[in-house]
């Protein structure tokens, strides 16, 4: 418990100078480039503070061109994590309250993240059609498919929005086991522990066309979640 509020008291005020320095950084750089810098060097002081290592496999699975990540979620450190070790430029789909968080939720929105709500489903889809709009200008998206942190390691049931996103942007979906990150920081309670959070790719799911819409989302979620649970550790 000690552990976690030292974290704490170093981390929440390096996450605000690092959004400052982030926002300031979209002023001067329209690519993002810089803004994914800043964010990926944000995880990784993040992980350092916190005696955490990540490991990354299945780069060779990784195509050219954009692409959506969909991981399971254990930990708020699955965010760290996935911004220290992932090897491409990225932008999140997230919940909308992470966006209410004064000068973190500005920066996000500067650097093109998009905010979910998750409990209006007009402003979900909304939502969706940004980020395929996002796809379609050639650049990768990354989300939690859940929807929030599984308290047991377990995989919860699969929201449809982003496989609605899927079949909408028509590019490969790389579905993302992370292991480890549910011992490190358990989902609702404030403890830290030192560890690996190990990060699997898996090999590409792509939309068959002959599919109907529907079949073609269930198709897209029934693999996604085959081969996340596939390298899960529980």
């Amino acid at each position: 418990m000690v552990r976690a509020y030292l974290y704490l008291a170093a981390f929440i005020p390096l996450t605000f100078l690092f959004s400052v320095s982030a926002i300031v950084s979209t002023l001067f750089d329209s690519t993002g480039r810089f803004y994914a810098w800043h964010a990926r060097l944000w995880g990784r002081v993040g992980l350092a503070l916190s005696g955490v290592t990540v490991t990354l496999s299945g780069l060779e699975h990784l195509p050219d061109g954009p692409v959506i990540f969909m991981s399971n979620h254990q930990s708020n450190f699955d965010i760290l994590s996935l911004l220290a070790a992932m090897p491409r430029q990225f932008y999140w789909i997230a919940k909308k309250e992470l966006f209410e968080i004064p000068v973190f939720g500005s920066s996000m929105r500067r650097g093109g993240y998009i905010p979910l709500d998750r409990g209006d489903g007009r402003k979900a889809l909304q939502s969706m059609n940004e980020a395929a709009a996002v796809i379609h200008q050639g650049k990768s998206v990354v989300l939690f498919p859940e929807g929030t942190r599984t308290p047991d390691g377990n995989l919860l049931p699969f929201k449809r929005g982003g496989f609605i996103l899927a079949r909408k942007a028509a590019v490969p979906v790389i579905p993302v086991t992370i292991n480890g990150s549910g011992k490190i920081n358990p989902a609702g309670r404030i403890r830290l522990y030192s560890g690996t959070i190990r990060i699997t790719l898996h090999p590409p799911v792509v939309v068959a066309a002959e599919l109907r819409r529907s079949e073609a989302e269930a198709w897209i979620m029934e693999n996604v979640r085959s081969r996340i649970e596939s390298a899960l550790e529980l």
